[in-house]
This record gives structure tokens, C-alpha cells and sequence, in this order.
């Protein structure tokens, strides 16, 4: 492990700084600086752009495919309909553009058609197929009753609350240019009712303020009706996410399993491999000098004996380094104590499993802390550690806990952010919470499966 535990001590450059620094950029509070805030308008943008751009959605779905429906009698519907769909898929990516410039969603492009043949019936068949041509068909029809409904509210609120508001500014244009003393808030034939005194005129700025101040919250939410269509009707399928993942996972865990061999390999070259043979030349030599010198050719045969023993513990340190045996005998309780036992602090482990998980599981699990104990010994300058192991549920939870120095971090390319990768590779989850003067406390989630019979 690499992981650089005192990486950026006394320069407090983490979230804690960003969030006080943001903190300092804004004094006022989130609902009084809505109104003004770049989010808010580039949601409004959205919403008015929605309106025509979702009737030419709607326009060209609906008299596409009733012209391919139409036209299904014959061959032309076929490819009618077919062009269509790529229509509409060409759609979603116009508006899934639309979504990451104004409401900074950003999602993933879907996945791409598969064609099974190559030519132009096999395009036809791949669109016709394809589960990401019909949703975006149907985000072009759904999005203009949406969008309708969305434009009309924004707009009435809008303009009430800021027309309220700036009433102050512009009554004077009704008794001037309108002929009545202000706006009309009751009216029959025997009397009318309007809103001139001052009194009058500074409560209707205040109910525009209010409007003002809730329109952003409104068309927020309006807006968060379109980032979910947006999300599931025009970004991946859930199947088609999890493909992408699991794609990934299997390149993390093909390349760490090389890792492993290329560093097994090295440690069997460098160390027990150059050790045995050292061995076979001293023994040779001792043959030779059996019979001219024997207490010579005996003690060399007592030095080769002594490498036969470092031999031997290199060769068990490597297996541990695999496997080790206490690991598949007793567990992780007794596994777990023996890596303790050989950090440079005094490490307390506590185990609390009423039955064994899976083999890989505990595998990676105690590999999982061994590296974070050795992170505790390099790094931390700690003076005592803890382990903690249970189930909840169907996860396996570890938790490595040092009152170290911190600053702990999980940025790209710290021994961290590796063993995150390959816990990610089995659906796992690393969390590093270590503030700079520490503790630091390290989470790790694994999926949990039950032993079966060894």
C-alpha cells in the first residue's frame, strides 16, 4: 500500500474548507438568494424552452408513427417506422444536451443500437428492437402535457410575483394612462376597490415577494419531474448500467489478478527461488569438500541448513501473503488476530459473525484490513488501532479505526483509491473519514454470502 497518510497535513484543503469557504461567498440565505441565483434562471430557460420544443416532439412522433402504423399494410410502414425511432433517439440526445446545459444533469448516453447483420435491414431491425428507440418515443409524446402544464405555472408565477413586487415602481401608470387609481381588487356597479395608499401598495409588494421568493422552489420542482423523465426515459437502462459496471469490475479484477501473479512471481524469483539455488551451490561445494576437508565441508553444510530454514519461512511468508492457512482452519477471528499481532501498535479486533461467510468474501475481507493495518504501521504514527468485523444484514461491514494523524484519502492514485477499485469489483464500498489531526476511521461494505460446505 502506497496510501499517503500524511498527505496535506496543515493545509486544510478538503470538503470542511470548500463548504467554509462557500460558507463566505454566501452570507445570504438559500431562499432570499434564489430569486437571483444563475440556477434559478437557467431552470426558467428550460421550462420556456420546453413548451415549442415539446410540441415539435409531439408533432413529429405522433405523425410519424401514424404514418408508419398506416403504412404497415405494406412494406413502407416497416422502415417508415424505423426512421421514426432513430428520429426520436437522435431527439434524446438533443435533449439530453438541453438537460446537462440548463439543469446540469448529466446523463449517460444509452446504449448503442447492435446490429446482428450488417445492411440496411439489419439497422431496421436493431431500431426496432431496441428498448432505448421506443422510451425516447415515448419521452416525445409525455413531454407536451408536461411541459404545457410546467410553462403555464411558471409564467403565472413569474409574472405575479415579480409584477407584485415592482408595484411600487409602476402604479403611477394606471391613474395616468388607465384612468383608475391603481389595480381593481373588487369591483360591482356600486364600488370598486383599489390598491392606491401606501399601505395598500407595500402589502401588495410584500405578497410579491412572496411569490417571488416561492417561484423558484416551484419551477424547481416542476424541473425535477423533467430530470427524472430525462434520467429514465433518455439516458441507459438499468441493464444496460449494470452491464457497463460489471464490464469494468471484471477489467479491475482481471488486472489485479495479474498483479498478484507478476508480484508472486517476483517474490519466488527474487527471494525463495535465488535463496535455493545459493543453496544447491553450497551444498555442491560442501560434496566437494567432504573428503579433503570435513569440518569445512561440515559447517558448510550447517550454514546451508540455516538457509534452508530462511527458505522455508520465506516460502510460508509468500503462502500467507496467497492464503493463509489459519484463514481457511479458524476464520477470520483467529486470522484477523494474527495480522494484529504483527502491527507495529497494539490493535484490538473484535469479530462478531454467528456463522462464515463465502470463501472469496472472507478472502478479500482479510485482505481488505491486512492492507489497512499496514497503512496504520507506515503512516498514521498511531498508538493503538481497532478492528471490528459483524454482518448487517446481507453486507459484511469492517471498520479499521487509529487515532493517527489523518488525512487519509481516497484521490486517485493513493493505495486507497486501489483497494476501493477492487472492493468495487465485488459490489463493495470503501469510506475514509480522516480529518487532518485525525482519527482516521475506515468503512469497508462487502456483499455478504453465507459459507457452504468447505
Amino acid at each position: 500500500m502506497a496510501t499517503e497518510y500524511g498527505q496535506g497535513y496543515g493545509l486544510p484543503t478538503g470538503p470542511g474548507q470548500a463548504r467554509g469557504a462557500e460558507g463566505r461567498r454566501h452570507r445570504m440565505p438559500a431562499a432570499l438568494r434564489a430569486p437571483v441565483e444563475g440556477r434559478a434562471w437557467r431552470e426558467l430557460a428550460y421550462v420556456l424552452l420546453s413548451l415549442p420544443i415539446s410540441v415539435l416532439l409531439f408533432t413529429y412522433a405522433v405523425t410519424m408513427v401514424s404514418l408508419g402504423a398506416g403504412l404497415l399494410v405494406t412494406f413502407l410502414g416497416v422502415p417508415v417506422l424505423a426512421a421514426a425511432l432513430a428520429g426520436c433517439r437522435g431527439i434524446g440526445s438533443v435533449e439530453r444536451a438541453r438537460a446537462r446545459g440548463l439543469l446540469r444533469l448529466d446523463v449517460g448516453e444509452p446504449e448503442p443500437l447492435r446490429l446482428k447483420r450488417q445492411g440496411f435491414m439489419g439497422w431496421i431491425g436493431a431500431v426496432l428492437k431496441s428498448g432505448t428507440s421506443w422510451r425516447a418515443l415515448l419521452y416525445s409524446v409525455i413531454q407536451l402535457p408536461w411541459a404545457a402544464l410546467s410553462f403555464a405555472v411558471t409564467v403565472t408565477f413569474w409574472s405575479v410575483g415579480w409584477s407584485l413586487l415592482t408595484y411600487p415602481l409602476w402604479f403611477w401608470v394606471l391613474p395616468m394612462y388607465a384612468g383608475q387609481d391603481g389595480i381593481q381588487l373588487y369591483g360591482d356597479e356600486q364600488r370598486a376597490i383599489y390598491l392606491d395608499n401606501p399601505f395598500e401598495i407595500a402589502v401588495t409588494a410584500g405578497v410579491g415577494l412572496l411569490f417571488t421568493l416561492a417561484t423558484p422552489w416551484i419551477v424547481r420542482a416542476l424541473t425535477t419531474v423533467d430530470r427524472v423523465m430525462v434520467h429514465g426515459l433518455l439516458g441507459p437502462s438499468r441493464l444496460a448500467t449494470r452491464v457497463v459496471e460489471l464490464e469494468s469490475d471484471r477489467g479491475v479484477v482481471v488486472d489485479t489478478a495479474a498483479a498478484d501473479l507478476r508480484r508472486i512471481e517476483r517474490d519466488l524469483h527474487d527471494g525463495a527461488q535465488a535463496r535455493l539455488v545459493s543453496l544447491a551451490m553450497d551444498l555442491g561445494l560442501a560434496k566437494e569438500k567432504l573428503r579433503e576437508d570435513p569440518q569445512v565441508a561440515a559447517r558448510m553444510v550447517d550454514e546451508a541448513h540455516g538457509e534452508v530454514k530462511t527458505a522455508l519461512q520465506e516460502l510460508r511468508d509468500l503462502a500467507r501473503g496467497i492464503h493463509p492457512a489459519v484463514l481457511t482452519d479458524r476464520g477470520l477471528d483467529a486470522a484477523l488476530s494474527s495480522v494484529a499481532s504483527r502491527c507495529t501498535v497494539p490493535v484490538q479486533v473484535e469479530v462478531d459473525l454467528s456463522e462464515r461467510p463465502a470463501p472469496a468474501i472472507e478472502g478479500i475481507a482479510y485482505f481488505t484490513v491486512s492492507e489497512l493495518l499496514q497503512n496504520v504501521s507506515k503512516h498514521s504514527r498511531a498508538t493503538w488501532a481497532e478492528v471490528e468485523v459483524w454482518r448487517s444484514e446481507d453486507r459484511l461491514m469492517l471498520q479499521v479505526v487509529d487515532n493517527g494523524v489523518g488525512g487519509a484519502s481516497l484521490a486517485r492514485g493513493s493505495g486507497l483509491a486501489g483497494l476501493a477499485e477492487r472492493l468495487d469489483a465485488v459490489d463493495g464500498i470503501l469510506v475514509v473519514d480522516s480529518p487532518a489531526g485525525g482519527p482516521t476511521r475506515v468503512t469497508a461494505e462487502l456483499p455478504w454470502r453465507a459459507e457452504r460446505a468447505r
